[in-house]
């Protein structure tokens, strides 16, 4: 079902940026970002591996988880590399003083070419989804992207998603409730699944004010490279 060759590995880590108090890589898609009951290797152990190699660490590596990508789903993910810069990366996480651009692949065009997108959200975390709704309803939490049609190609639309929320599979539940499921995306309504069993979601850029530096700095992750959809939408 997956193809090993595309996760991530300390041979082929993709790293976009990374200094005392940071790093930033590109998650591939099927990734673990932190360990989880399937004992899977977790991205977040490659990295530690990755600086103890890297600066000769003995002992433990701290690393801090910040935010999360839904395994799969590809794309920038933040780390921290001290205690310090976690505390402050999660207040600017909290606050919402970061921006993030996501691309989705949809085989059926939105409604509109541009819209804001408003729905209440509820989890349920046995089935490991959210459901939206138009009306809020008990327990459920206000969730908020805009989307904008950036390309279409032959079969697919690409969309360019800015969130304004951080809801669980808020992108993914959204776009199904339009009925512009995520290509590969079967939980939330895809007609198939993609052959690595991705789905066609990747996190684009991450924009915020470096917590240590102060200087605004923006993280772009290319692309999955092996998918030859995704390469055309460069």
């Amino acid at each position: 079902m997956n193809h090993s060759s595309q996760h991530t590995t300390l041979q082929n880590l993709e790293v976009l940026y990374e200094d005392n108090h940071l790093i930033v890589v590109n998650k591939r898609a099927g990734d673990l970002v932190q360990g989880d009951k399937t004992g899977d290797d977790p991205l977040s152990e490659i990295i530690k591996q990755y600086i103890a190699k890297k600066y000769n660490k003995p002992g433990a590596v701290y690393l801090g988880v910040v935010h999360r990508l839904d395994r799969p789903t590809s794309g920038v993910l933040l780390f921290a590399r001290t205690s310090k810069a976690l505390t402050r990366l999660n207040k600017l996480f909290a606050a919402r003083e970061t921006q993030k651009t996501y691309w989705a692949l949809v085989q059926k065009a939105p409604p509109k070419a541009t819209d804001r997108l408003v729905h209440y959200l509820k989890r349920n975390p046995k089935q490991n989804k959210s459901f939206a709704y138009a009306e809020e309803k008990p327990d459920t939490k206000k969730a908020i992207l805009t989307y904008t049609v950036k390309k279409k190609l032959d079969r697919y639309v690409l969309l360019e998603i800015a969130l304004e929320t951080g809801r669980h599979h808020q992108i993914r539940a959204q776009l199904a409730a339009i009925g512009s499921p995520i290509k590969g995306d079967l939980k939330y309504g895809a007609p198939r699944s993609n052959p690595d069993a991705s789905i066609s979601l990747h996190a684009r850029s991450l924009s915020l004010i470096h917590p240590v530096k102060k200087e605004p700095l923006t993280f772009t992750a290319p692309v999955p490279q092996h998918d030859r959809l995704w390469k055309a939408c460069k």
